[in-house]
């Protein structure tokens, strides 16, 4: 049987969006898998008993691989054929998957972690590439984006919700698991629903670029995660310093090749490069705030993560709405006002946790993720879909990679940057109590984790003490990182509206 191309008749409207949504389900598992393992941690340590440095490294290690290996991918999936690309991903993933959820030891369950972000960087690049070849009407392709983006906000729900049922109903390899049901459907409709792609006149595959951009991203995010574990020092300065001087190699080569892997040139494009960068900033403003409110329900509120999941859904279901909703809008607004919008709510969310000088109660923090989940759902579709709009169709996977790799950075640093100013802030504030004794004390100043923690091993008036203390300074580091978060959104809708001014 032969699988109609894009262009064929045969694909109807009924089939693009049947494609559409067998091309979803990479999606949530990948959305599921950024949020599901962090509630898994304390299952598989109690049975893999891993050192502090493979319990890193066992998180650690599938975003790095993923990262490194983002453009190289969307970069080979143009070669070769997007969807060829996307089954083999999806083959490998749901394999590996299961290996890894039987692992028996911390450094099988590495080395599965590292596979998974390998074939894992095969999976997100072909799904948006495919799309833009899929859909070739404007409004179809921004409602399909829409699609495309609210999957990543429904898998970040579904991920503590689905992980804390797993958990208290299975072993901890059930979180791994997970993908072969997902994944099965993908690989048998397919071949059926989705028609192939690729660019008609790629270039040789060059070697040494995939090094290269190995060797500029995976410094890069190592840098910034150890920045984000323990501040600035030879550990996080060096891996940064490395990456950049590789990133620079990597976009002298591609310049100097006839056919580059990645056409860096596309940057030279002010609508290409601004929708990047609000990409990235979105994300980033999205996955800070995740960061304290998910602390904040779960460590002050006392919420268990499932419960603290339900917390974040009607937020995160703004955020599916406001991504469909504006896909109307753009007709009649410019995409430029679109997206400074959505950042100005990305701000509006964090100023209003600013005003009210704390974390707050939890209504007032689903009030402010509602608002930031609707600036941040708005500006993803439409960046998202400026980036594929404004670079031919035959390049539409190095793009979407690029596109991937602005949201893996921006998680990396929502996390690192506002992670580490408030860890920072909190370190500098909380006072212990006398009488908590060495360890417990050494944790209590570390982390509100820690501080709750150790407060359950102390009597009643010092333990109430410290944890008086302790979400103060949680307090204070939440203001500090709202009021960068207000600044920071406020420069990104300036620079939407400068570089975004001339896209229709």
């Amino acid at each position: 049987m032969t699988t109609p191309s894009v262009d064929s008749p045969a694909t109807t409207r009924t089939r693009r969006w049947a494609a559409l949504a067998v091309l979803m389900l990479p999606v949530l598992l990948v959305a599921v898998d950024n949020t599901v393992l962090s509630f898994a941690v304390p299952a598989f340590s109690e049975v893999l008993r891993p050192t502090g440095t493979e319990l890193l490294w066992i998180v650690d290690v599938y975003p790095l691989v993923l990262a490194g290996l983002l453009v190289p991918m969307g970069s080979l999936g143009d070669r070769i054929g997007r969807r060829r690309l996307l089954l083999i991903g999806s083959t490998g993933f749901a394999v590996v998957s299961a290996v890894a959820a039987f692992a028996p030891t911390a450094e099988a369950l590495i080395g599965a972690r590292a596979a998974l972000g390998f074939f894992g960087a095969m999976l997100m690049p072909a799904t948006l590439s495919l799309i833009r070849n899929i859909f070739t009407d404007p409004t179809e392709r921004r409602t399909a984006i829409a699609v495309w983006a609210a999957g990543f906000s429904g898998g970040a729900a579904l991920g503590p919700i689905v992980g804390g049922f797993l958990l208290e109903h299975f072993w901890w390899g059930s979180v791994f698991l997970l993908a072969v049901p997902v994944l099965v459907p993908l690989l048998v409709l397919g071949p059926f629903l989705v028609p192939e792609s690729r660019d008609p006149a790629p270039g040789p595959l060059d070697p040494l670029s995939i090094v290269l951009s190995l060797g500029t991203m995976v410094p890069l995010v190592y840098g910034i995660k150890t920045f984000a574990e323990s501040g600035w020092g030879v550990d996080a300065l060096a891996p940064i310093v490395l990456g950049g001087v590789v990133g620079i190699a990597f976009v002298r080569r591609q310049l100097r090749r006839p056919v580059p892997m990645l056409d860096v040139r596309l940057f030279t494009n002010p609508v290409f490069s601004g929708a990047v960068a609000a990409n990235l900033l979105s994300v980033f403003s999205l996955v800070g705030f995740l960061f304290f409110i998910s602390q904040h329900l779960q460590l002050v509120s006392g919420r268990s993560p499932m419960e603290a999941g339900l917390v974040l859904l009607p937020g995160l279901a703004v955020t599916v709405i406001a991504g469909l909703a504006v896909v109307p809008i753009v007709r009649r607004v410019r995409p430029s006002r679109v997206v400074a919008t959505g950042l100005l709510l990305n701000a509006l969310g964090y100023g209003v946790v600013l005003v009210s000088g704390q974390a707050g109660s939890d209504l007032g923090l689903l009030i402010a993720f509602a608002i930031l989940g609707a600036g941040a759902g708005s500006a993803e579709t439409i960046s998202n879909d400026l980036i594929l709009a404004s670079v031919p169709a035959a390049k539409s996977g190095a793009a979407s990679a690029i596109s991937e790799t602005a949201y893996e950075v921006g998680s990396v640093l929502g996390t690192a940057v506002l992670g580490s100013i408030l860890t920072a802030v909190y370190r500098g504030n909380v006072v212990v109590p006398d009488g908590v004794p060495g360890a417990d004390a050494d944790a209590a100043r570390e982390t509100l984790g820690g501080a709750t923690d150790a407060a359950t091993r102390l009597p009643g008036e010092t333990a109430e003490a410290l944890l008086d203390s302790a979400r103060h300074a949680f307090d204070s580091g939440v203001t500090l990182t709202s009021a960068i978060g207000v600044v920071l959104m406020l420069v990104a809708a300036w620079i939407a509206l400068r570089a975004l001014r001339t896209a229709r």
